[in-house]
């Protein structure tokens, strides 16, 4: 029975341990041509800065190569940290994405920083307080809308002729879910590390929703992290990558991910297993019967339109196969035609 809500996923491009950035930039595209015969919705690439275990930095340079190497899957970003751009950029940068690929763009916007306070510094980052400020700038350049007299009104926004894609509001709280549905935006919420949960954000964002050209009604997604393996014990073993990592980095220690087996290996301190006991909930492991339940019940429990899932496996080929065992335990439909593609 298909899954009463759309699928889709997050790549954080992760560079695991052994291999070179090359090769985690070729799996982007292997992963979004898989999602795209999997029969996925969208996926979005996230910002992150100064980890040396995750390559995706850029999300616009990513988002072009997938929907260059995809024919159905939407892409976008879950997201573009706006406070370390200048919001003409990010206009003219998803105009470009959108006339490159109209119709398959998302512009998922959050105010996070992506990286720590050296990062911060470095890209010149603005402050959280700013980002309202941001976000106006961005609409006001894509909508034309600067009064007369504003100096940024002799500004024309390239290329012309084209609007920004829907845009979204990342976010884990009832400020932002409110004010996503007040901007007419789709709203995503991060379940796969934030406590809070989904469910009253949810009720807010529809409670605020005012109607757009790009969201007539409201659309809300809810961000999980997953791993799925054949079997429960496998899932488990593969999830000590993600978890020593987790613990590793919140300490401190920054390193490219590691394989299980060193990972099952890696003498822990207090502070980290207890980093790893606090976040371990948000983790979804299991099998694919397991995770279809799971993911289900928590779908229905917050009242999503739509689930994204991120996943965090070493090996890259058991990174597609949780995928692909999630589409098949939820009832996505896999595209037919997409494996006889030429892209």
């Amino acid at each position: 029975m298909p899954a009463p809500f759309a699928l889709s996923l997050q790549d954080l491009a992760p560079i695991a341990q052994g291999t070179s950035t090359q090769q985690a930039m070729a799996e982007t595209v292997l992963l979004a041509r898989e999602a795209d015969r999997l029969g996925y919705s969208r996926l979005w690439y996230a910002e992150h800065h100064g980890m040396p275990s995750i390559a995706s930095s850029v999300p616009e340079i990513l988002i072009a190569s997938a929907a260059a190497a995809t024919h159905d899957l939407r892409v976008g970003s879950g997201g573009v940290m706006l406070l370390n751009h200048a919001p003409l950029r990010i206009a003219e940068a998803y105009r470009t994405l959108e006339a490159l690929h109209p119709g398959r763009i998302d512009l998922g916007l959050g105010r996070a920083p992506g990286g720590d306070g050296y990062a911060m510094r470095a890209l010149k980052s603005g402050s959280g307080e700013e980002f309202s400020a941001y976000l106006s700038e961005l609409m006001a350049f894509d909508e034309e809308s600067f009064p007369p007299d504003h100096p940024f009104a002799r500004v024309p926004v390239s290329p012309g002729g084209i609007s920004l894609p829907p845009k979204w509001l990342l976010g884990s709280s009832g400020a932002s879910a409110q004010a996503a549905g007040q901007l007419g935006f789709g709203y995503a919420f991060a379940a796969h590390f934030s406590h809070t949960p989904a469910a009253p954000a949810f009720a807010a964002y529809r409670q605020a929703f005012q109607p757009s050209a790009d969201f007539p009604e409201p659309r809300a997604i809810l961000c999980l992290s997953a791993i799925c393996a054949p079997t429960e014990d496998e899932a488990k073993f593969l999830a000590t990558s993600q978890a020593v990592s987790w613990a590793l980095f919140v300490t401190g220690e920054q390193r490219q991910l590691m394989p299980p087996e060193e990972a099952l290996a890696r003498a822990l301190s207090p502070q980290q297993q207890q980093v790893i006991e606090h976040q371990s909930p948000l983790w979804l492991v299991g099998s694919p019967e397991q995770m279809a339940e799971v993911i289900t019940e928590k779908a229905h429990a917050a009242g999503a339109d739509e689930v994204m899932i991120t996943t965090t496996i070493h090996d890259y080929a058991l990174r597609r196969r949780s995928f692909a065992l999630l589409a098949g335990a939820l009832g996505i439909t896999p595209r037919s035609d997409a494996g006889a593609r030429q892209y």
